[in-house]
């Protein structure tokens, strides 16, 4: 839970007016299975030693005596890889899907996003949405969906992770961009993911997370 800030429209270019200033000052997410999650704090002012200390939390007794020393430093590079990401995004809240004594699976985020006030409309999301540029491995798959917190564009996307190499890894993601009903503003609820085989149990934790989303 964070506060507030702005950062770029659905189709990766910045809106052409900031938000209007918003009454709430925190957003909430009910994470599916807390004690596999592990919150960002993105408050932090030494990310690398809060990386360090998650890693040293995450792994148990059963990891093998010889390579402790190994996972977790790369597990704490990856949370600060994460960590990083979060913050230049200016993200509200962050958390990754981190199964005890796993490497992370899923990374989520919430950030609200620089659209003028006269652009605060599905129709409008939806055309920035389908206008953005890949590649991508199929069209994104975009829907309308109504959420607690009001109408949202639900996107599905299949990307490369590096889009100029002619072969890699797959990137997977759902996005929800979210016009709050009692907030002038928008928001993106994202969740990405690099795992095959895990996209429609991902894709509806996605959906519920998108759900449990409050700003208070």
């Amino acid at each position: 839970m964070h506060t507030r800030d702005t950062a770029d429209a659905p189709g990766g270019a910045a809106g052409a007016g900031a938000a209007a200033d918003a009454d709430w000052q925190q957003c909430r997410v009910t994470l599916p299975a807390p004690h596999n999650w592990l919150v960002l704090d993105l408050t932090t002012q030494q990310p690398d030693a809060w990386a360090r200390s998650v890693a040293d939390e995450h792994f148990t007794a059963d990891v093998p005596a010889d390579v402790p020393a190994e996972w977790r430093e790369a597990f704490a590079q990856d949370v600060l890889w994460y960590w990083v990401a979060a913050a230049r995004q200016k993200s509200l809240c962050a958390a990754l899907l981190t199964p005890q004594d796993s490497g992370v699976v899923a990374f989520y985020s919430v950030r609200e996003l620089n659209v003028p006030s006269e652009s605060l409309r599905l129709d409008v999301l939806r055309a920035e949405a389908e206008s953005a540029e890949g590649p991508y491995f199929v069209p994104p798959r975009i829907t309308e969906v109504e959420l607690p917190l009001g109408a949202a564009l639900r996107v599905h996307r299949l990307e490369p992770t590096d889009p100029d190499a002619d072969s890699g890894s797959v990137l997977e993601g759902v996005a929800h961009y979210v016009l709050p009903r009692a907030h002038p503003t928008a928001l993106e609820c994202r969740l990405l993911w690099g795992a095959m085989g895990l996209g429609e149990e991902l894709g509806k934790m996605a959906d519920e997370l998108a759900a449990s989303l409050r700003l208070v």
